[in-house]
């Protein structure tokens, strides 16, 4: 019983870790435009209580937005209110993490640029939102905010 409680507290956690991941690959995606991104671009739409504020998930995902900027991986220049931030763009510190090799390793029978490409951080978390598993996309997340330096950058 102790252990199920255990796992339940740590649902945050994993939602943090999907919500950093889902919006690191939206920028990505469209690098090196500045683009807008709100919260319902990340997670599904919530209805908003009897005041009109957004619901805890919501200010969960806008609050890991924040994070991402406090901690230098997006740059933006405003907030929307609750909903989002506009002019967003990551950072060279997260443009070169997305862009170094992953921890998951391809079978050698494809031709070289496309494992270098299927290499990529950025990769790895496409392909992990689309069909991996919590613990993965957990582990890509750890990697990526753990790692220091790019391989060839020392």
């Amino acid at each position: 019983m102790k252990t199920k409680v255990l796992n339940m507290a740590d649902i945050h956690i994993d939602d943090f870790f999907h919500d950093c991941a889902r919006t690191l690959v939206h920028l990505y995606n469209v690098f090196p435009r500045l683009t807008s991104l709100y919260v319902d671009d990340i997670i599904t739409p919530e209805p908003v209580d009897e005041f009109g504020l957004p619901g805890k998930r919501h200010q969960a995902c806008f609050d890991s937005f924040l994070w991402l900027a406090r901690e230098g991986y997006i740059h933006y220049c405003e907030r929307v209110r609750l909903e989002g931030l506009d002019q967003v763009v990551l950072t060279e510190k997260s443009f070169l993490r997305l862009c170094m090799p992953s921890l998951t390793t391809e079978p050698e029978s494809l031709p070289e640029p496309v494992l270098q490409k299927q290499r990529t951080l950025g990769w790895q978390f496409r392909e992990t939102l689309k069909s991996g598993t919590s613990h993965q996309l957990n582990q890509l997340c750890q990697h990526f905010f753990t790692d220091i330096h790019h391989p060839n950058q020392e």
